[in-house]
């Protein structure tokens, strides 16, 4: 096992999370945001009227355009958002913020082609609901001879659920309770399985309105304590700005209990962190947009991208900023402990760490619901849709034995196949670019 950890350990440092791969992911969502002529960027007003426009729809698919949108958030918006944010500025300084800026600006760009493929390569399952993903743009976009792709896909999407979207996130809400409010982890975990179930026997439908009223509240509970914070020290946001720019251009040197950083530092890990937390370019999100009740791909690819923009551009940033202007950044901690340190720090009053330990329970459980869905979508891509029932009795059996796990090896299990992912999906939007591009086109010509 030591040696498989190892293996396993460099394997996701040097290569699949390497320089390689988050080369490939900037590329391509570079290559896509020129293809679309910065459409990704400037129709982001007009995405987020589409948006209040989806609660409704009459349109075929299965949930609403927003119920879609905020399916897949269930999944994004979690411990990257929390801890994610923080372990890249404990690695790689205050500019490793500014490089998941970036990142996001071009993963717009791919999560909308994700988006725009799934919806128009989408299939009827025999149950009569809409199916679709990297998987199927794979198989009806590339052709039969390129299946066996998306099967590869399928089958690292299935495995990789289990870790990342299930037993990790789990084990995070149990953490966080023990620490905070001193809950037993399996009570903790018994609650959330009993809760879990209640939600995923209900398929998609129920998923979509359970995520339509939970995510929203928890970004507005999340942003709104950091927001006020940030608005609080007002004075200190233009110094802070200016230190994760030239921190970012520059490198940061040691100061306190943080040991310093290189730019190439900054890039590295504010460039994985990102994708860790908005999934652009993972090919998870646009299995959830499959569903949507839409006719018109592009509409959907637009408001696709909007997920990507929330969860870095806005409650990455609330993150951040909160560590930065705290000074917390310098006090050697890292992950969740780091961020609720800087909440703990600005609230003045202690309750900055109720804030973080309740946003981390309630990220990490819609996380749960989310990669459920994934996860399921893949298992009945592979078996077809009598595996449906046994995967929603695993699944939710895996939720309380994760709260009591040892993760090490799971994380980095989970770490190398979201990128496994990554890679057949990289391929897929790459070659059905120019149909992303023309669809484009088309649509804002009418």
């Amino acid at each position: 096992m030591q040696t498989l950890t190892e293996q396993l350990s460099w394997l996701s440092g040097n290569i699949l999370w390497g320089a390689p791969m988050l080369i490939a992911l900037s590329l391509t969502g570079i290559i896509l945001t020129l293809g679309l002529r910065l459409v990704t960027l400037r129709k982001i007003p007009y995405a987020f009227r589409l948006l209040v426009k989806g609660r409704h729809s009459k349109e075929s698919g299965d949930i609403p355009p927003f119920n879609a949108l905020m399916t897949a958030m269930s999944a994004t918006v979690g411990t990257g958002n929390i801890a994610g944010v923080a372990t890249a500025i404990a690695l790689g300084g205050p500019g490793a913020l500014f490089w998941m800026w970036c990142i996001a600006l071009l993963g717009m760009a791919t999560k909308y082609s994700e988006a725009v493929l799934a919806v128009r390569f989408r299939e009827k399952d025999d149950k009569g609901l809409y199916v679709g993903g990297p998987m199927y743009y794979i198989k009806n976009g590339m052709g039969q001879n390129w299946a066996w792709l998306g099967t590869l896909f399928a089958l690292f999407g299935l495995l990789a659920g289990f870790g990342i979207g299930n037993t990790v996130q789990s084990n995070s809400v149990a953490e966080a309770l023990l620490s905070t409010y001193k809950i037993d982890k399996v009570i903790t975990g018994c609650i959330l399985a009993v809760i879990a179930a209640l939600v995923l026997l209900g398929g998609i439908k129920r998923i979509g309105q359970v995520a339509a009223k939970l995510v929203p509240t928890m970004a507005l509970l999340y942003v709104g304590t950091g927001l006020t914070f940030i608005l609080l020290n007002i004075q200190e946001v233009p110094d802070a700005i200016i230190l994760i720019i030239d921190s970012a251009l520059n490198g940061h040197a040691a100061v306190g209990g943080f040991a310093g950083a290189t730019i190439m530092a900054a890039i590295r890990f504010g460039v994985a962190r990102g994708v860790f937390s908005n999934e652009a370019g993972l090919g998870s999100a646009p299995i959830a947009h499959a569903a949507a009740q839409t006719n018109n791909p592009v509409q959907q690819g637009l408001i696709a991208m909007l997920g990507t923009f929330i969860d870095t551009i806005i409650i990455c940033s609330i993150t951040g900023l909160v560590i930065v202007i705290s000074g917390a950044w310098t006090q050697g901690s890292s992950g969740a402990e780091l961020t609720k340190m800087a909440f703990d720090i600005l609230s003045n009053e202690g309750y900055g760490a109720h804030v973080v330990a309740i946003g981390l329970a309630l990220f990490a459980f819609t996380t749960i619901l989310g990669w459920s869905y994934y996860s399921e979508r893949c298992a009945e891509y592979l078996f077809g849709t009598t595996a449906i029932m046994p995967f929603r009795i695993v699944w939710i059996i895996a939720i309380p034995l994760g709260t009591i796990m040892t993760l090490d090896f799971v994380w980095l299990l989970a770490d190398v196949l979201n990128a496994m992912m990554a890679i057949p999906n990289l391929i897929a939007l790459l070659a059905l670019s120019p149909l992303v591009f023309k669809l484009t086109k088309d649509y804002f010509n009418k």
